[in-house]
């Protein structure tokens, strides 16, 4: 064929699914996960990975470069788009690593999915971050291990993938499996849309909504209702571990914390105890009074609260991560982990 061609007159055979992607948060490049980096007015090699199409491709070697590696920055204004998941050398990639150092495998466009939703951190991070370090004395060298966001696939791995931090003669769920219909992500989320197809659970759960859903007859917060979904359980032992993080860091470490979840590094100062973040002339003042026991905890509660749909992922991982840090909180503040009424 020949030109000229008339734009609208050009049959596209995957209009909707197009539509629905231009609509998706994968596509929507006002994001801050795309423009974080305007100013610089490039993205490093370490981010470009999955905030940018084209530093995908770079990293896994879709573009002919060397895999694994990005091989510099990126320019901004990229999105997650077609080629990051349909890219046909995709095919080729038989493994994703895991920041534990798991070593993952994986079929088509599960790559994609898993080299951008399982975090950049892990629990071995954590504990070689505070290792031989005595467990309630702050340490200025400490800072918090931020597991990232949007940790999707960290948690549908569970213990197998290491995303959590292990405390020492505990054991953890593995990788979630569900009913033999869900095996990867794309069994539940409209790859274009990103939205979960609810109607399919309902062949085994009777719920209104996949929030409502509750996978066991026993109460895991000490609330002992079990008709509301595990999503709640999840949510209420992932705000009680937050407040005794709070109560540990002023009674036992002497440093009250405060929590900011919209900026970085999430967990400040508050030295005078006014429920203030302490100010320097650079802004806010990052907590430094950090334990062992104290981040060790904060990054599971920050691994859980990072990906929002962990009742689905893997909720009994994500239980075991708070019931865990909770018990550990419990010993130094004087509190009764049984009397609280929350199960692991």
């Amino acid at each position: 064929m020949s030109g000229p061609f008339d734009a609208a007159g050009v049959d596209v055979q995957n209009t909707q699914e197009i539509a629905d992607w231009f609509r998706s948060a994968h596509a929507d490049a006002t994001a801050e996960a795309f423009r974080h980096w305007d100013e610089e007015e490039e993205i490093t090699a370490v981010c470009a990975t999955c905030h940018s199409g084209a530093g995908f491709r770079d990293f896994h070697g879709l573009d002919g470069s060397e895999a694994g590696v990005v091989d510099g920055p990126i320019r901004p204004g990229g999105v997650v788009d077609c080629g990051t998941c349909h890219d046909a050398r995709l095919a080729d990639v038989t493994e994703v690593v895991f920041p534990s150092g798991l070593r993952h495998p994986v079929q088509g466009v599960e790559a994609s999915c898993m080299t951008c939703h399982q975090g950049r951190t892990s629990g071995e991070d954590v504990a070689e971050a505070v290792a031989d370090l005595d467990l309630d004395t702050p340490n200025p060298d400490l800072s918090f291990v931020n597991p990232h966001y949007a940790t999707a696939a960290a948690t549908w791995l569970g213990g197998y993938g290491g995303s959590g931090y292990h405390y020492e003669g505990m054991s953890y769920a593995g990788r979630f499996f569900h009913a033999p219909p869900v095996a990867s992500c794309n069994s539940c989320h409209d790859p274009h849309t990103l939205e979960v197809a609810f109607e399919p659970c309902q062949t085994c759960h009777l719920a209104d909504s996949p929030r409502a859903i509750r996978i066991a007859r026993q109460s895991y917060d000490g609330s002992d209702d079990t008709s509301k979904g595990i999503h709640s359980d999840i949510e209420a032992n992932a705000a009680t571990l937050l407040d005794m993080v709070k109560t540990y860091a002023a009674e036992v470490a002497g440093a009250p914390i405060i929590h900011d979840g919209s900026r970085y590094p999430y967990f400040f100062a508050d030295a005078n105890g006014d429920g203030a973040i302490d100010q320097t002339a650079n802004g806010p003042t990052a907590y430094e009074a950090w334990t062992p026991r104290s981040l060790r905890a904060a990054y599971n509660w920050k691994l859980v609260t990072a990906d929002p749909g962990n009742f689905a992922h893997n909720p009994v991982y994500v239980l075991q991560l708070l019931y865990d840090s909770m018990a550990d909180l419990s010993d130094p503040l004087g509190v009764d982990i049984d009397a609280m009424g929350v199960r692991r």
